[in-house]
């Protein structure tokens, strides 16, 4: 078994381009996001995937710069993307991380791979963002999403999917279509009110706030007592909580 955390990462974004670029606290954001992966004690490697287009060429050269492995591909198929990095890293499990998530608890991901060793799985998330949007409890805040991928099954589903959702989000044909072995890590209270992931100006304040207030060493426990103790925090980016779209990405074929 190689666990490796692929971060991916690109400068396009709707509403907030160049994202991953962003100031966190003097560091980039990506950077944020491999450095707090790193702490985890059971990942053998963090590396980052971005796109093959010139726009990109930045994070390249930001992860050269930072000693950070970074492979580039498909600018549309983040799919074929992750498959072909985690073959050029020989990758098994392949721990799927997105670069706004500068939050990321490394401990969670440590449970995480604790779960899908204890048991023949194809697939174990974090219950959080699209693959845990129906659930009912048991929630952590998007922005602490981590995916655990066997090889053979992320192999497959690049195989058999050809739905442009499946190919542009990854991991919903191994959680939606019932062909594969899923289990997800839950949180002992729902925790979906929360917001930490990084699409907005509003979550950058909000993630930067946090930083502010913490520092660099604090675990997702310090993050919800903040949150708590400071529901002015909460209302920063109150507005885009549970408008991420992902019942549409549920109810794509």
């Amino acid at each position: 078994m190689r666990p490796v955390a692929i971060v991916q990462a690109r400068t396009g974004s709707t509403r907030l381009p160049g994202k991953v670029l962003a100031d966190v606290a003097g560091r980039p954001l990506l950077l944020r996001v491999v450095e707090r992966a790193r702490r985890s004690r059971t990942l053998d490697e963090v590396v980052v995937a971005t796109t093959d287009a010139p726009a990109d060429r930045a994070i390249v050269e930001l992860c050269a710069g930072a000693g950070v492995p970074c492979f580039t591909g498909s600018e549309d198929d983040l799919l074929d993307r992750y498959r072909c990095t985690a073959l050029a890293v020989a990758a098994d499990p392949v721990v799927r991380i997105t670069g706004d998530c500068p939050l990321l608890d490394a401990a969670l991901v440590d449970r995480l791979l604790e779960v899908y060793t204890s048991g023949e799985f194809d697939y174990v998330a974090v219950a959080a963002g699209a693959s845990a949007a129906r659930l009912v409890s048991g929630r952590f805040p998007t922005g602490f999403d981590a995916e655990c991928i066997a090889f053979p099954a992320l192999d497959r589903a690049w195989r058999e999917s050809t739905g442009p959702t499946d190919r542009e989000h990854v991991t919903p044909y191994l959680w939606r279509t019932g062909r594969f072995r899923v289990e997800r890590l839950r949180s002992d209270r729902d925790l979906a009110g929360y917001r930490c992931s990084v699409d907005t100006p509003e979550d950058l304040a909000l993630v930067r706030a946090v930083y502010a207030e913490l520092g660099e060493d604090f675990a997702l426990e310090d993050v919800i007592a903040l949150l708590e103790a400071r529901p002015e925090l909460v209302s920063l980016n109150a507005e885009h909580v549970g408008r991420e779209g992902h019942e549409r990405i549920w109810r794509a074929a």
